[in-house]
This record gives structure tokens, sequence and C-alpha cells, in this order.
């Protein structure tokens, strides 16, 4: 709080328990011609030198520990304001200016000092001291000397009003910066020669105390002050407090990875609205008793903080304070890790609010539905009751409305509502890609396995890969694809969680997809793992070694499970690997590979040159070393006949077992005549199969023991830099989208949670629009960042074409001022700010470090966090 004050003349007051000593203290006396005002102002205004006349003290607390939990213990016993002067050497007055300054000056240089600059204040238009007495109030002050050049000053609760206590207390606010006070007045010479000679016998085996009123004067919201009807011209606010726009250029010392909260604390101190509150008297509006709030603490370290960053003062501050705050309202922040600052920025928002909200009781009020009333009706009805609960600087300054819209697929009830924002979270549309193969298997043998390449966005989802799949497999409307990881010959992930992020998958992973019908979660699924014989090429060749085949087999099942159909189910899967008899002699190694790829680039199969595709339908193709011969399947006449003879037979070329999920545990082997495998059917149903020699040599296993691996992750396209305007970052936020799983809506006509349509779209725009770039996703497993470009306007952002509101609204054109800057990964980065300063321009906030910055160097792909202000 600036002050101007005028101070009566000392009066003692003995502290004496001795009958001797006992009279009450004298009330003070009519003002004396002395004024106490910033030194900075008068070392500027002054005819002689800054220091010339004046004697120096440095304040400091009296007997007050120097832990801060001791400190906070030693203010609750002790609440009187003790302060100890040291008289100093004058020499060191420009040193001092640099802190909080005071000077004790005669009225009469004061009244010349004014006059000199009246015609220059009127020349300049500058900002001066303004108001009237009316805005003052009494301080009373206990003044002793404790040695030959120390004095006490003591504040005391009992002497002065609450109000004003508080105000003296925030003033002189040592452990947070340096306070000295300059006297060029001679009083406090005047209360050391008194002491000095006062005979030993009236001491009282006590201090004496001088009783001194100081008359302080309120500072008003325009930053303006006034003594005795003449305006002074000062700059500084508490002694070297500046107004927003002529200071503010200094940084914050790194404690330890704190640059997250450095970055957003710079954005909120250069925040004109936000800067010119926290200068004026806010303490007045801090809400105590609100349960959402923190006590008011928040605001006050916060205050207190962005005190010190405009002051004249050209030393980095050390926010030790402010991080034990915050430490302790939000344990997250604690400690000494790496956070993110738009976090920290919205708890910083939402905390300060809290704790300036004007509304002390809190109406209810119940949310109405649009009912078929006029937007512009509901969305005000909204506002209002927003308003009523909620009345601060912040909602001021950043809060807006935005209007929401969920639709039920199902009847197409429609819900509309009006809910307030204060900051924009916009999702960061990236061009990057991730090549994959997946093999996809049918679950019906009705088709032959195909690999695809299908691309996906590099942190995309695994709804997105089902999705490009799906398209390149002409998926049917009643169909759908469940995409499983594949290790060890055997299912070991079954991805059916949509929003998982395909950043999990590794390079080196195999998927394979099964083809299901789409209700296939009401049936059962078969899980075949099946082994081969194979020759030992080991010493002892003659005995045959079990082999696993790389790729299982599903199946869905529906009705009683019995050998039979156990059996008839798994030949079914075999049959697009099926060679036909006239060829089934063939060695392997007369064989070529019959496996397929489809490249989904442009949707259209690929195969290898030395080979040609299996067909579906009964003729099938064989490729040989020497060439390719086709030979036709069985006629429909014939297959009826031999299907008896064919069943026995391959019955006795395979063995099936019940196994675990691991396939570690082998059960007693299924028999075609078993009749009941199993009491009650699970879900999943893992079945292990072992192939007879005379099996293998009937069947194309290439695709069963070669499952190709993702491919590794590419950039497209790999010339040209991932970029994306602003605008489709809005976009792509207001675009109509379905709710997730887990965000189902209620619909009051279904009766029943509904997968809604969401729209977004903006009503009601803040004063100042905070945008958040998400360029951070996070997973149970991974944290992955984007570097996409964006392309933000610096001095033009117009709004009013996404604005829905038809009514009069006010200027939709916003200019940038602020950007919280994140270089690096998620493993390592670091934090900045580039803010602008009204005729300085753009600066850089590199923690304690601060330099000019040229515009033409703002747009990065670092950018996460902009400011931008109503034109």
């Amino acid at each position: 709080m600036a002050t101007a004050a005028t101070a009566s003349a000392p009066t003692s007051a003995s502290t004496s328990t001795s009958a001797a000593c006992d009279a009450p203290a004298a009330s003070p006396s009519s003002p004396a011609a002395v004024c106490l005002v910033p030194f900075r102002w008068w070392a500027g205004v002054r005819e002689e030198a800054a220091e010339e006349g004046g004697v120096r003290y440095a304040a400091t607390p009296a007997a007050s520990p120097s832990y801060y939990g001791l400190r906070l213990l030693h203010s609750f016993l002790h609440p009187d304001l003790v302060l100890r002067l040291d008289r100093g050497d004058r020499r060191a007055g420009a040193a001092a200016g640099g802190s909080r300054s005071y000077a004790l000056v005669p009225a009469d240089e004061l009244s010349r000092a004014l006059a000199r600059q009246n015609s220059s204040l009127a020349l300049h238009n500058k900002h001066s001291f303004a108001g009237d007495s009316a805005g003052a109030y009494p301080l009373v002050l206990r003044i002793s000397v404790r040695e030959t050049s120390i004095l006490t000053v003591k504040i005391s609760k009992k002497d002065n009003p609450v109000d004003n206590y508080k105000r003296a207390n925030k003033m002189f606010n040592i452990d947070y910066q340096p306070v000295h006070v300059w006297d060029f007045s001679g009083q406090t010479n005047l209360i050391l020669m008194n002491e000095w000679n006062r005979p030993h016998q009236d001491y009282c085996h006590s201090e004496q105390e001088n009783l001194l009123e100081v008359q302080v004067y309120a500072m008003s919201d325009s930053l303006t002050f006034k003594i005795g009807g003449t305006n002074m011209n000062i700059d500084f606010f508490c002694g070297s407090f500046g107004r927003a726009g002529s200071m503010g250029l200094i940084g914050l010392e790194n404690l330890g990875n704190t640059c997250f909260m450095n970055s957003s604390i710079q954005c909120l101190a250069h925040t004109t609205k936000i800067v010119d509150y926290f200068l004026g008297d806010y303490d007045r509006d801090i809400n105590r008793t609100n349960p959402l709030g923190l006590n008011g603490e928040l605001a006050l370290a916060f205050g207190e903080l962005l005190r010190s960053l405009w002051t004249n003062d050209q030393k980095p501050v050390a926010p030790h304070r402010f991080k034990e705050n915050i430490a302790c309202f939000a344990p997250q922040f604690s400690g000494f890790n790496q956070h993110d600052s738009q976090e920290l920025l919205a708890f910083l928002l939402d905390g300060l609010h809290e704790d300036l909200n004007q509304v002390k009781c809190k109406p209810y009020e119940e949310a109405k539905d649009a009912s078929g009333r006029p937007d512009e009706e509901v969305a005000d009805e909204y506002w209002s009751n927003h308003l009523a609960r909620n009345d601060s600087v912040i909602v001021d300054t950043c809060h807006g409305q935005y209007k929401s819209t969920l639709t039920c697929p199902t009847c197409s009830k429609t819900s509309v509502t009006f809910d307030p924002f204060m900051y924009l979270s916009l999702p960061v549309p990236s061009t990057a890609s991730r090549a994959m193969t997946v093999t996809v298997f049918s679950t019906d043998g009705s088709r032959e396995p195909f690999s695809y390449d299908v691309s996906v966005p590099q942190f995309g989802t695994l709804s997105d890969l089902v999705q490009a799949l799906s398209a390149a497999c002409t998926l049917g409307d009643d169909e759908t694809l469940l995409i499983t990881e594949v290790y060890n010959n055997r299912i070991i992930r079954y991805l059916e969680e949509s929003s998982d992020s395909v950043s999990l998958l590794r390079d080196g992973d195999k998927l394979v997809a099964y083809w299901l019908p789409k209700q296939y979660e009401k049936s059962s699924l078969l899980a075949f793992t099946h082994k081969h014989f194979v020759e030992d090429s080991g010493v002892d060749s003659a005995i045959p070694q079990m082999k696993e085949f790389e790729a299982p087999l599903l199946a869905c099942l529906s009705g009683t499970l019995n050998g039979l159909t156990l059996q008839s189910i798994y030949l079914k899967l075999l049959n697009p690997f099926q060679f036909s008899k006239s060829t089934s002699s063939i060695t392997d190694g007369e064989r070529c590979n019959g496996d397929r790829t489809i490249d989904l680039m442009d949707a259209t199969p690929s195969y290898p040159d030395e080979s040609v595709p299996l067909e579906d339908n009964p003729e099938r193709s064989h490729c040989y070393a020497n060439g390719c011969e086709v030979t036709e399947g069985p006629t429909e006449s014939s297959a009826g006949l031999t299907a008896v003879s064919d069943m026995e037979e391959h019955t006795e070329q395979f063995e099936f077992y019940l196994t675990n999920e691991r396939d570690d545990i082998q059960h007693t082997r299924i028999k075609v005549n078993d009749l009941k495998l199993i009491e009650t059917t699970p879900s999943r149903l893992h079945v292990s199969v072992h192939w007879h020699h005379s099996a293998s040599r009937q069947y194309n296993t290439s695709v069963l023991n070669n499952l190709p691996e993702i491919h590794k992750l590419e950039l497209i396209p790999k010339e040209s830099k991932d970029c994306v305007a602003l605008h489709g970052c809005l976009e792509a936020f207001l675009k109509e989208e379905p709710l997730g799983p887990e965000d189902m809506w209620y619909c009051p006509c279904c009766k029943k949670h509904q997968q809604a349509m969401k729209k977004l779209d903006l009503w009601r725009l803040p004063e100042v629009l905070v945008i958040h770039l998400k360029r951070f996703s996070y997973t149970q497993f991974t944290r992955n960042k984007l570097e996409t470009f964006v392309d933000f306007p610096i001095s033009d952002l117009d709004l009013s074409s996404y604005v829905a509101a038809k009514t009069d609204q006010p200027n939709s054109r916003y200019h940038l001022y602020a950007i919280s800057n994140h270089y690096g990964n998620m493993g390592g980065g670091h934090y900045t700010a580039s803010i602008y300063q009204e005729g300085k321009g753009w600066f850089k906030f590199d923690d304690e470090c601060v330099t000019p910055i040229s515009e033409d160097n703002l747009k990065t792909p670092a950018a996460y966090v902009l400011f931008y202000r109503r034109e």
C-alpha cells in the first residue's frame, strides 16, 4: 500500500510497572509538519542530493525466529508487529532505494517539491497521488530506544483497529522484501537525544515508549493519491510498487524444476486487469469463510509475489514462500518434480477465484432444461445463475460461456445447456501417422488370412486402428474386428478398450485381428493354440519334436460344447489352409508361400511376384518352384459322400486338450464321443491341438508360422513438418462427436444411458481468453507430446464466426500478449514465457533471465498456453 503520512510530535509513555511510572500515555498532540513519502520519489524531486541530510535505517523483525513455522507460532503468541530500526551508513542510499524505502520529510520541504512539480504533472499527464482525507486512517506507533543507534517500533492491535493493523502488516512485510526508512525530518535524532539525556533514575528499570500517531491515506483503485489537495507525482506502490506497464521485467529464480510454476506466474502477472487489482487494496475482497476457498492464503501469497515482480528492483525474485503455500494447498505440486504449467494455472485461477469470491452465501439455482425456449433466454438464465454464485476479478476477467448440445442417437432427444468456462482446452490435430501391419483371420473358415498395412494417427487410439482396418476389409454392418496381441504363440492381450493409445504397441509386437459377428459378446470364444511335429536338427534326429504354430485361431461358440462340435469347429477354421488331395503329397520344399498381403494405403491387394493368391472358391491355386498348377476341388455331388470318411480321417490326425490361458496346464484329451466337456462354458475357452505328421502334409501352414511385425513409426509426409492453424484446433474442439463409453448420457426419453452425440459452440467470450493446446497425452503406461506446429495469430484473432449467439456481443477480436512455452519431451523438458509489454515489445522470461525477443520468433512448436486480450 502506498503511503503518504503525517506524524504527530512524539510523546513519551513509560512502560514501568512502578507507581511512579504508571501514568497513562499522553494523547498525541496536534500533527507535526512531517510526512512519510516513498524514498525514490523524494530522491527524484528534492533539490539536494538524494541522501543529503538524511539518516538511513534498515528495518528487521525484532526477536522473531528465522524458521517459518516458528514465526507463525511467535506471531500467534505475540500479535504485535515489532520492528527493529538499525541506523546505517547514509552512503548506502542508492542501494537502499532498490528495496521498499520510505522517507520521513518536513512538510515545508514537501510543499516546495510539490510546487515545482505542479506544472510538470499537467505537461506529462502522469499518474499521481489523489484522493482526500476521507480515505485516511490513523496508525499509532510506539517508538523506544534499545541501544545507542537502534530504535524499536511497535504497532499494537490494542492501539489500532484490526483493519489498520492488517494494512500496516502488509506495508512493513519485512519477511518478503527489505524495508528502509530515511529520516530527513530529524524526528529520530530528537527521540535518540531525549533518551540519551534522560536521567538514569527516570528509566524506572524499563524502556520508555514515545507515542507517534501517523495519518495514513488509503490507496484507490486508480493508483493515485493526494496530500492536502495537492497531487503528488509518484510511480510507486507501497514505496516501490509500480503501475502495470511501467515495470514487471523481473525474473523468478528456479528453485528446482519450478520452471512450470515460473512460466504460469509470469503470464498471470502480466494480465493487466489482474495486475491492477492485486496492486490495489485487494485484501478487502478476501473471502475467508468460503468452504471452497483456501482461507484467503492463496490470494495473499499470490498478491505478495506479484507485487515483488512489479518493483523497480531488477533483482530476480526467489518464490520460496509462494511455493510453500502452493505445496500446502495442493500437495500434488510439492517437492521438486516437473509438473504441467497448465494444471498449475488452472489451480491458481480456480483458487484465486474462490479466495476472492464476493458471494458469501451461494444461492441454490436448479438448472432448467431449454424446453424449446430461445437460446438467448436460456443462456442469460444460466449466466445469471452463474454470477449469483460467483463474483470475483477472475470471473470478470477470464470466465466465458459455451453452448453444449446433446442428441440421443436412438430417439433424437436434444438437451441444451450453457456452461461457463475459464479456459479452452483445444485438441491439436496432427498429420503425423503410423504405418501398422495387422493380419486378419476369419472365425468361421470362410476367408483366407490377409495381412494389411494401415495408417493411423501417430498418437491415435485403438478405435482409429479398428476403423482403418474395417475400411480396408470392407466390413459389413453386422461385423466387427477383435484385435489381439500375439506373443509366444498365444494371445496375451485382447485389445478391446477403444480409447487405449496405439503408442502402447511397440514396433516389434505382432497383431492379429479376428473377423467376428457384431454381437460376439453374447457368445463364448474358443481360442485354439496348436503344435506340430518337426524333425529335430540336433544329434538325435530320429526323435520328432513338437513346435507351436505362431498364430492362434479363434471361433465363436453357440450352443452346447461336446467333443464332436469342438473338432468340427477347428476343422472348419483350417479350410482356408487345406491342400487338395492331388497335391497333398508335394513336399514342403516344393510348396511356395501362399500368404497374401494387402496395402491399405490405396486399399488394393498386392501379391509377391513369385506367387499367385489362393481363391475362396472350390478351385484352389498351388504354386511350385517350377511353376503353377491349378487343381479342382471336390464337386458338390461328391462332397456329401466323402464327408463322413473325411471326418474320421481328420479326427485321427489331431489330438485336442483343454488348457488354460497360458497353455501351461494340459488336461485330459478330448475325444469325439465326449458329450459334455465342462459344466459351465466360460467366456473364453482355451484348447491345445496336437498335429500328427500326416496333418502337416495336408495344410499350407506358412501363414500360421509367420506373423508379420508392426512396422516402424513413420511421419507422413517426411519432407514437411506437422503443422495446423489455430482455427483448425478450434474447429476440432467444436465439431460434433460421440461421447466416450465412460461418459454416457442418461436420456430422459429412453430411460437409459446412451452414447449421445455432443456439439459445442462458443456463446459468450471473456475479456481475457486463455487457450490451452492439448499437446500432452497420458495413459496408464505412456506419456506423449505432440510437436505439431500451431500457427496462431498474434495481433488479430477473430472469433466472431465461432460465436453462436445472435444478439449483440462485445468485440470478438483478440490480440496475443503472453505464451507459456514447453521445450523438450515428456521425460525432460523446460518451460519459458513470452510476454508483451505495452510500449516495450516482447520479452522472453526464462526463469530469472529476462531478454527481449523478436515477434518473428514467437511462433514455435513449443507454444503450449496462449493468452489473448480483447482488443
